[in-house]
């Protein structure tokens, strides 16, 4: 799998090549996060978000589908005693419905063949009333063609299913739906935009 063999070096894109939009992104997401919060993290990937979420919530539940990537988080997040890992698949996930009062999901809309499935899921075990949270990188410039990034990584073995720009990204949730999400902008080299989503009725169909 391709996250498997990158795990050991993702935190360089992470925390050099991408550091000053993970700083922004850090901080939209950890400001969305209240101390009571029951919270799952779809796609921890090496926990860069799980190791801000956990210090502002009562637990949080990191998932990601890499068992390497699982392990990076791990080790990161040694000092929480509020944290379990656990690999799982975003478009089916074993929790029940309303099991979580926040619902993040980063950098992985882009790599799904349905991610409409994954945000049903999302939605699903979410409270009403709770929040959905989900950062994409936007990996299209405005000439209509995938980025510099999107295209390296995509032949590094990345298998992009779909490329965004801001407008774009907007425009997926209202198509599904969403027509209250936020969309915030975290800037930098590759920026990341942040669907921020108050969960009402579901409408996406099970």
């Amino acid at each position: 799998m391709f996250w498997d063999r990158v795990a050991f070096v993702y935190d360089i894109f992470v925390e050099v090549v991408n550091r000053k939009t993970h700083i922004a992104l850090k901080k939209i997401v950890a400001d969305l996060i209240e101390p009571g919060d029951e919270v799952l993290e779809c796609a921890c990937g090496t926990g860069m978000l799980t190791e801000v979420i956990a210090p502002k919530c009562a637990h949080i539940t990191a998932t990601d589908f890499s068992d390497k990537m699982l392990k990076r988080a791990e080790k990161k997040c040694r000092p929480y005693t509020n944290v379990s890992f656990a690999n799982a698949d975003i478009t089916r996930l074993a929790f029940a419905d309303g099991s979580f009062d926040k619902a993040v999901a980063a950098n992985v809309i882009h790599l799904l063949d349905d991610p409409l499935q994954a945000l049903g899921e999302l939605d699903r075990v979410c409270k009403p009333g709770g929040m959905l949270i989900i950062p994409t990188y936007m990996n299209k410039e405005k000439g209509q063609k995938p980025n510099t990034f999107s295209q390296t990584v995509g032949k590094a073995g990345a298998d992009f299913k779909h490329d965004f720009t801001f407008s774009e990204y907007e425009d997926f949730f209202r198509k599904a739906g969403y027509g209250n999400a936020k969309v915030l902008l975290a800037e930098g080299r590759i920026p990341c935009a942040v669907a921020v989503i108050r969960k009402q009725n579901s409408v996406i169909p099970k």
